[in-house]
């Protein structure tokens, strides 16, 4: 029958999708990094797998996945706020170019030695490798359930969502100087026109891109269910036509999503939740297509030697570029050592490592099984352990215990409301009898599986379930009413055994409990004080030591404003790892004796 191969076709597709859906359950509980689930599903589906599925069209593949990638960073933009940005920015954009081109440098150096491939294609493997992968992380870091400091977690989403252009561009470079042969001094000049040719045209049209998207949504009166269409169809649109003109339509869209999801936009509720659906999708079908396009039979032939360069990748290559790039930025031992293992690869290796066979690379083929080993031992060995070594490095923070659910509202006007959730904590200010002011009062109590109105529920009990229509403004002193203090905030040993305040003067400290106050902070406060010791955007849980005793952040608010301090009298301090690398430019100094080491500051 005429229909019976398409039938055919589309019931594998779709079977294996839901398959996919289904084996996310076991991922999540056994741990296992879901975007390997999907990666290893394909293998399992194709020629030499059990489902026996031939595919080896790589065109198709190239052009599928990079549709799905496009959409996995509009999306990611969509989800990275504005202040987080600010606090990342600059970190991410050294990692993003210089940190690319380092990793790519030194792998270059070990694939010479261990496949005995030209220099030229050694870096070409290099760049193909050198990226992390923007969904790898994004999937890790939000939906993984690990919450480390923003700082941190922001610079490495930064960092993967940017550094595609770097690699695409070296890689699509090298190819043509292996196929078009080039000379070395043709391809650098090359190399240095494209890169501003991508990344300005990239920023310049994601911004416009960006724009031009709220105001076409704002300005316009369609049927609600086509904005996220409209969205996105506008977002693959941007892509193709910023690569067209020789931009990196990557970085566009990413700029774009930035965008969109900062300003005030309709229909943007509607927009994430489509976007985060088909975002799944695209994820899913990427990583089970190039799956497929994977042969395991000759895996054979490069497995150790592709498993030696993984482990040069995660050891050495990455950790050498993060210790460089990040040593102005003010970030301590730990978290360096943590982004050095976020370092994830993921769909963007693979599809970078199918454009020498479609460039017609004498060893484009072994490249791309080269490749998709590096990635599989990458998701293995740093997907299945991020959460510990964050434990171990100690970075995980206390979560913020706020609202159940967020929904927006959109009202005529410039009215921004949203229906806050929160599941009243049985440790909360409002279950101990507090007062709940006229602005905070609930419009609907569930309790007990039932609806009360306003006039009815009385006061809010542990485990009721209140709605309140408010405006965003007020969620943060909503948390304070409703909402159970950060899990671990009253332990002493993380935060002090009482708390001070934060305008205190430090020679108070000094006056009661002894505290060693330093000769330039002897007029200070302990915010003052604090700010001064601790680079970068000050966290929950920072300390900085005063001899006897310790100061604390206790609480920040969402713009890393200290809200509350605690005091450690003798403390013992916390268990961490000594981590032998990574040192920065105060300890450079120190160890190579240009000044004396100060015994101020958390470590």
């Amino acid at each position: 029958m005429f229909f019976e191969p398409m039938f055919l076709g589309m019931l594998i597709g779709s079977l294996l999708v839901v398959v996919a859906v289904f084996t996310s359950i076991l991922s999540f509980r056994l741990g296992a990094p879901l975007l390997l689930v999907f990666l290893l599903l394909g293998l399992l589906a194709g020629e030499d797998g059990p489902g026996g599925i031939l595919f080896d069209n790589a065109s198709i593949a190239f052009f599928i996945g990079s549709m799905a990638l496009a959409l996995i960073l509009f999306d990611a933009g969509l989800e990275t706020r504005r202040h987080t940005l600010r606090g990342a920015a600059g970190q991410a954009l050294v990692l993003s170019t210089a940190g690319v081109v380092m990793t790519a440098a030194v792998i270059a150096v070990a694939v010479r030695f261990i496949f005995g491939f030209s220099w030229i294609e050694s870096f070409l493997v290099g760049a193909i490798v050198s990226p992390t992968d923007a969904a790898a992380v994004f999937l890790l870091l939000r939906v993984g359930g690990i919450t480390v400091r923003e700082r941190v977690r922001a610079t490495l989403e930064l960092e993967s969502g940017s550094n595609d252009p770097m690699a695409i561009l070296l890689t699509v470079s090298l190819v043509g100087l292996i196929t078009a042969g080039m000379t070395e001094g043709q391809v650098i000049a090359e190399l240095i026109k494209e890169f501003f040719l991508e990344i300005g045209l990239g920023l310049l049209f994601g911004l416009i891109g960006g724009a031009g998207l709220v105001q076409i949504v704002n300005r316009t009166n369609f049927e609600t269910g086509l904005y996220p269409i409209l969205s996105l169809s506008f977002a693959l649109s941007l892509f193709a036509f910023t690569g067209l003109l020789g931009g990196s339509g990557f970085l566009a869209v990413f700029v774009a999503g930035i965008w969109v999801g900062n300003v005030r936009m309709r229909h943007q509720v509607s927009l994430r939740r489509f976007s985060n659906g088909v975002t799944w999708l695209a994820q899913i079908a990427m990583f089970l297509l190039l799956g497929l396009l994977a042969t395991l039979s000759q895996f054979g032939a490069v497995l150790l030697p592709a498993a030696v360069l993984s482990i040069i990748l995660v050891a050495i290559a990455r950790p050498v570029a993060i210790w460089i790039c990040l040593l102005p930025f003010g970030f301590s031992r730990r978290e360096m050592a943590f982004i050095a293992w976020v370092g994830l690869r993921g769909a963007v290796s693979i599809l970078l490592a199918i454009v020498p066979i479609l460039g017609g690379v004498a060893v484009g083929p072994e490249i791309f099984n080269i490749a998709f080993i590096v990635v599989i031992v990458s998701l293995l060995l740093q997907g299945w352990s991020i959460k510990p070594v964050a434990k171990w490095l100690g970075l995980i923070v206390p979560p913020r215990h706020g609202p159940v659910e967020r929904i927006e509202l959109e009202l005529p006007g410039k009215g921004d409301h949203e229906i806050i959730a929160y599941t009243v904590h049985p440790e909360s200010p409002v279950a101990r009898g507090e007062r709940i002011p006229r602005w905070a009062r609930p419009s609907l109590v569930v309790r007990g599986g039932r609806s009360l109105r306003a006039h009815n529920y009385g006061r809010p009990e542990p485990g009721d379930t209140v709605y309140i229509l408010t405006t965003p403004d007020y969620i943060e002193l909503l948390d304070h009413l409703f909402a159970g203090p950060a899990e671990g905030a009253s332990d002493p040993a993380l935060y002090g055994e009482f708390v001070i305040g934060k305008d205190a003067p430090l020679a108070d400290l000094a006056t009661i409990y002894g505290a060693v106050i330093p000769e330039d902070a002897k007029d200070m406060t302990v915010q003052q004080y604090l700010r001064q010791e601790l680079a970068g955007d000050i966290e929950q849980g920072d300390r900085a030591s005063l001899g006897p005793v310790d100061v604390i952040v206790r609480g920040v608010s969402e713009t890393h404003e200290i809200e509350e301090v605690g005091l450690a009298v003798d403390p013992e301090p916390p268990s961490r790892p000594q981590i032998p690398i990574f040192q920065g430019p105060k300890e450079i100094a120190v160890l190579l004796g240009w000044r004396k080491r100060k015994s101020i500051g958390a470590p």
